[in-house]
């Protein structure tokens, strides 16, 4: 059985359909008192009839097409009729009121109204002219019929314009979700990529630099040779172990966490001691400064000063000038200043210097301006390069500021074996 919802899918996917089914309904009902000889009210019928139902069979075929001009040669046909015949013709007037509905739910809704307006006094007129007086029943309803058909296509037109704003809103919110889910996983691809860099490329930075010296060593000193192949060991074996921890969490499929594993604490400046031993067993001498009083810092920020400071100081060890870097950690009222220098190569370096992966500075810049700081890096005139991030903290006693020494360093080139502590 063929509901209304089966019915409004098939006129919607074909409307040629509906237009073909409508007039031949009207056109047919026309027709059928030609068969009797007269109309049920009893008028006689006659060949002007079978005109009229035929233009209106042709009429209502092209309604949908161009509903104005269709109009248009309907009331014409109405008011030629109605001269030629000396009465009105029941099959046009239904063929101008589907007419003016189709007019009030496709066309502008000014135009619809004035076109509505406009053959209401058409037809108006040419029943008064038909009836011979403007006070007759079937004058006065032509403005009623009209008026109702007319409504009827302005609710329709309405309703489908609230229809499609609905679904264009229902289209729009879900190509807006899309794009916002890309733009998470873009987010979260170059968050993980950072990860990577940052845990990844701090351990492989020193594994190449001990093996250019386990290389330069090889013949000469052994010893030292054999020394840095146990810093390759020891760092190859801290890559492994924190590339499986990071693998481990992207390979949990929901969000709960993993109970079977404990959780990695978010690495920050209470780990810089770590980080400085393991620069200082790679070869760097980090000469360590801190002013102000430590205090508790926002993880967001911690965890940049962190990353900061372990990529600035492998950038310094990778094409540092000499094996020896210079760290300042200040601590301000409302921000945290982090500065690292070291000297530029003026002449080329005995050891062969590891290839960079060219993101690491921009890596730091985003990091920084993602908690709203801000980062500077670049050459200095005294042939220095000098990284300088100030993160922002939130409001905190006034600091005492007392200089500290926090970490030293033991050089494994010949040529900065001094040693020097910070």
């Amino acid at each position: 059985m063929i509901g209304p919802a089966s019915l409004r899918r098939v006129t919607s996917a074909h409307p040629r359909l509906l237009d073909a089914a409508l007039a031949t309904l009207v056109g047919g009902a026309g027709m059928v008192p030609l068969l009797f000889g007269r109309w049920p009210d009893g008028d006689r019928a006659s060949g002007a009839d079978a005109v009229a139902a035929v233009a209106a069979f042709l009429l209502l075929l092209a309604r949908r097409r161009a509903p104005l001009p269709v109009l248009a040669l309907t009331v014409l046909g109405e008011v030629a009729f109605t001269v030629l015949a000396s009465q009105p013709s029941r099959t046009l007037k239904i063929t101008v009121l589907l007419v003016i509905y189709t007019v009030a739910r496709t066309v502008p809704r000014r135009t619809a109204l004035i076109v509505t307006t406009g053959t209401a006094l058409a037809l108006y007129a040419v029943i008064t002219y038909a009836m011979g007086s403007a006070y007759t029943p079937e004058a006065g309803a032509v403005f009623a019929w009209t008026g109702m058909f007319a409504a009827v296509g302005g609710t329709v037109r309405t309703w489908r314009d609230y229809v499609a704003a609905v679904e264009e809103r229902a289209l729009r919110a879900e190509a807006s979700k899309e794009a916002e889910a890309r733009r998470r996983v873009a987010e979260e691809r170059l968050r993980i990529a950072r990860e990577l860099h940052d845990v990844i490329a701090h351990h492989i930075a020193l594994i190449t630099i001990q093996a250019g010296v386990a290389g330069h060593f090889l013949r000469d000193r052994p010893d030292q040779a054999d020394v840095a192949l146990g810093h390759i060991r020891d760092g190859g074996r801290t890559v492994l172990d924190e590339l499986g921890s990071l693998l481990h969490v992207l390979r949990q499929s929901g969000d709960e966490p993993d109970e079977t594993q404990p959780a990695e604490p978010v690495p920050g400046l209470a780990r810089l001691g770590g980080l400085l031993e393991s620069l200082t067993a790679a070869g760097l001498s980090v000469r360590h400064r801190q002013t102000g009083r430590p205090r508790p810092l926002p993880t967001a920020v911690d965890l940049a000063a962190y990353r900061v400071i372990q990529e600035g100081l492998t950038n310094a060890h990778k094409h540092g000038a000499t094996a020896e870097a210079d760290l300042l950690v200040g601590y301000g009222p409302d921000a945290l200043r982090v500065r690292i220098t070291n000297l530029l190569h003026t002449r080329p370096s005995p050891v062969p210097a590891a290839a960079g992966t060219g993101h690491g500075l921009t890596g730091m810049r985003e990091r920084a301006h993602a908690v709203g700081g801000s980062f500077r890096a670049g050459a200095e005139p005294d042939g220095r390069f000098r990284l300088d991030v100030r993160l922002p903290l939130p409001e905190a006693a006034p600091p005492a500021g007392t200089d500290a020494a926090d970490g030293s360093g033991t050089i494994l080139y010949p040529t900065a074996a001094d040693g020097r502590q910070g």
